[in-house]
């Protein structure tokens, strides 16, 4: 009996020690998995470039130097063949800038932001040159800027810029008169010149429209009974202030 006792002793103290180190030997042979963390230590190579994306989408405007053609775009982030979505007034701004007439979408590489059609053939090809402005100068095309519109509404036009042709516009409708804006001197100090051609509408024409200026970046037309049009602009579109119940607009021809 007492050799049994002893082994049965000895059985118990070896089930012990198995019982306390068991959890150790456990640990040290199966080490905790690792959780992978893909967006923290390895974000994705297509990260920078949607962050390039998200900063262009808004409203621009298309300019040439002297700043006196002017096309407005919308530049979305909604994908198409050939990168993303621009929106612009097709005929008005082909006419402006005839390289657009093919351009259906935008994309931006290296800090460039290129108009392209649905395959990728570049039109423009704009560079920064400030915050807010890039240019574009290729082969056989003027030079071309591309303005955020937030920038460009800043912009103090001059009275060179503003001298030519202008569409009166009634609502978003075709131009219903044209005016002309004269770089001379009118009748009263700081007024210049203005001509209405034949045919204009005869509300507009009842105004009776004889001078203009340009007041703290607002453009004034005015008459020979001390009355004013105020005009603001917005996108490269001049709109009457207060817009009224008759919303008129001056367009640059």
């Amino acid at each position: 009996m007492l050799p049994s006792l002893r082994n049965l002793k000895t059985c118990i103290a070896l089930a012990a020690l198995l019982c306390v180190t068991a959890p150790v030997i456990v640990t040290a042979q199966t080490p905790a998995p690792q959780t992978a963390e893909p967006d923290a230590a390895n974000p994705s190579a297509d990260a920078p470039a949607k962050d390039a994306v998200s900063a262009v989408v808004g409203a621009w405007e298309i300019s040439n130097a002297d700043h006196d053609q002017i096309c407005s775009v919308g530049l979305s982030g909604e994908k198409r063949p050939g990168g993303y979505k621009i929106d612009f007034n097709r005929p008005d701004c082909v006419a402006k800038f005839p390289p657009l007439k093919d351009v259906v979408a935008w994309n931006i590489a290296d800090d460039t932001i290129k108009l392209t059609d649905a395959k990728g053939k570049i039109f423009y090809e704009f560079n920064e040159v400030e915050g807010g402005m890039y240019e574009s100068l290729r082969v056989g095309q003027p030079l071309t800027f591309l303005q955020n519109a937030a920038s460009a509404a800043d912009l103090v036009r001059t009275v060179e810029q503003m001298t030519g042709d202008w569409g009166v516009v009634r609502g978003s409708g075709d131009p219903v008169c044209i005016i002309t804006l004269i770089n001379a001197p009118g009748a009263a100090a700081g007024d210049l010149k203005l001509q209405v051609k034949p045919s204009c509408d005869k509300g507009i024409a009842a105004f009776v429209a004889t001078a203009w200026q340009m007041d703290h970046n607002e453009l004034l037309l005015k008459n020979n009974r001390a009355q004013i049009w105020r005009f603001g602009e917005t996108n490269g579109i001049w709109q009457r202030l207060p817009e009224g119940p008759d919303a008129l607009s001056l367009v640059k021809q």
